[in-house]
């Protein structure tokens, strides 16, 4: 089975387009995601919609705006819906620009899914037939909760996704949990690696109290360990992440991140291609939205994750 399931990844890796051949049914679905390129995070999305697409025979295709620009991709869904698609999956990373082009695809007739990013409300808003994703509030609530029970009494929460709201909802969730007010303690880090890192090292040179740091994804999370290690901290300061990746995995092994916590990507983009399929062919919807997250990895925990991070965790 791992054998084949790399056989997808590379395959996945590999396309920008088409990622998976389509059914004799013609089923044709678009991903789009607000991620940019340089985010490697989402090569596990790929992965979960390309094989998703080559098991229930459908063909899949994934788009996004090459920089993250928020307004590229309404336009990228515009176009994806004028292309008639079967079904739309697409991320609501900022309400305000993209609700109007999803309500126009389902307007059009276009079954639409919203996944990883946005909120059940949302998705119901826009006439979206479900959400697939991880509540972000309470997420980082159970974060700031598990993170007070370990000692944890000022923190920097380090966020790289400023312009999408819902991402920031894990830094007041966080604060929620400690009982603390959040206050400045949300830096917009931006996502350039070296400006993150050095962003890090003067936060916690003012702010020498913070013996808390969360960061929100890998973008964030490998310059903040990159951080630690330079000022002496790595391993004495509680920091906690959001998503997984090589470099986090490793530093849970090394003991300088605490734990990540895991909203399942896979899961978020291989499911809506199994929904959307089952809906067209045989009319059949789950009930309710799908919860793919958070779940709280740990150094006990991570023999599956190490092996498929990056591919399928």
């Amino acid at each position: 089975m791992k054998k084949i399931l790399t056989a997808f990844a590379a395959v996945a890796l590999a396309a920008t387009g088409v990622i998976a051949p389509a059914s004799a049914e013609g089923e044709r679905y678009v991903l789009v995601s607000h991620a940019p390129d340089s985010d490697s995070w989402w090569n596990t999305i790929k992965n979960g919609i390309a094989l998703a697409g080559e098991q229930v025979g459908v063909e899949v295709e994934y788009r996004n705006p090459p920089t993250g620009d928020i307004a590229d991709m309404a336009r990228i869904i515009e176009q994806a819906a004028a292309s008639n698609p079967d079904g739309i999956i697409t991320t609501l990373a900022d309400f305000d620009v993209l609700s109007g082009p999803i309500r126009a695809a389902v307007d059009q007739g276009i079954d639409v899914i919203i996944m990883n990013t946005g909120t059940p409300e949302q998705a119901r808003e826009v006439g979206a037939l479900m959400y697939v994703g991880q509540p972000e509030y309470d997420a980082g609530l159970a974060a700031g909760m598990r993170a007070k029970g370990e000692g944890v009494t000022n923190f920097l929460c380090v966020n790289h996704a400023i312009q999408q709201p819902t991402v920031g909802e894990r830094c007041r969730g966080y604060a929620e949990g400690l009982g603390i007010e959040l206050g400045d303690s949300m830096m917009d880090s931006g996502t350039d690696p070296s400006e993150i890192k050095n962003k890090v090292l003067a936060y916690l040179t003012a702010h020498p109290e913070v013996d808390g740091i969360l960061t929100l994804g890998p973008v964030s999370a490998d310059p903040t360990i990159a951080a630690l290690k330079q000022n002496g901290m790595a391993g004495t300061l509680h920091f906690g992440t959001f998503d997984l990746g090589t470099e986090i995995v490793n530093a849970i092994k090394d003991g300088t991140i605490k734990w990540g916590i895991d909203q399942q990507p896979f899961l978020q983009a291989y499911l809506p291609v199994i929904v959307l399929a089952n809906y067209d062919r045989y009319g059949v919807l789950p009930g309710n939205n799908i919860n793919s997250g958070p779940g709280f990895v740990t150094a006990d925990g991570l023999t599956k994750v190490e092996e498929f991070a990056g591919e399928y965790r």
